[in-house]
């Protein structure tokens, strides 16, 4: 794969290492050659850096497999999962799985991305569909904008929501970004 092929999302091996582009930007400048300007994450520890690759840059392409995993329980800070289809069980340490258990509830599915047969990421459904917990009321005037208020989710998760979701509304969260989508 060569550099000028990045975008977001893609994941590639460089220097032993796994790792995902959280964004990039084609750079072409008068009197000089292309380049791409992207922002990589490491995905073992987590540590994210600008790098800048010649278009033509080869680095290895990888073979991704994902796999789709119920959560069980966890012990302390290991988390075990569930393969929904073989029914093998998976334990997983609580620092890669941190981000996605904020969206854990009853019966959803987490994507397993293996490469290599090494676990490299744990993540949520795109949108998941959660109970508000406890939100405060609307203030009656307080519409000259766009307004939100802070909603905390059966999770533990704060959101911002428009004025009219009350506590126990069901609401479609997108967990790329945290975000309210809509009332479910």
């Amino acid at each position: 794969m060569q550099a000028g092929d990045f975008k977001a999302g893609t994941i590639f091996k460089m220097e032993n290492n796994y790792y995902i582009v959280v964004e990039s930007q084609h750079i072409q400048q008068p009197r000089m050659a292309a380049f791409v300007r992207a922002k990589i994450k490491n995905m073992a520890n987590g540590a994210v850096q600008e790098k800048r690759f010649n278009t033509g840059d080869h680095v290895q392409d990888v073979s991704l497999t994902r796999v789709e995993m119920q959560f069980l329980y966890n012990e302390d800070k290991v988390y075990h999962f569930m393969n929904a289809e073989t029914f093998d069980q998976v334990a997983v340490d609580y620092a890669m799985v941190h981000e996605a258990m904020q969206y854990a509830t009853d019966g959803v599915l987490f994507t397993f991305t293996y490469a290599d047969d090494k676990l490299l990421a744990v993540s949520a459904p795109t949108f998941v569909v959660l109970t508000v917990s406890e939100c405060p009321p609307a203030v009656a005037g307080d519409t000259a904008r766009a307004a939100l208020k802070n909603a905390t989710l059966e999770t533990g998760i704060i959101v911002k929501v428009p004025m009219f979701v009350n506590s126990g509304d069901k609401v479609k969260v997108d967990t790329r970004t945290a975000s309210y989508v809509e009332r479910a």
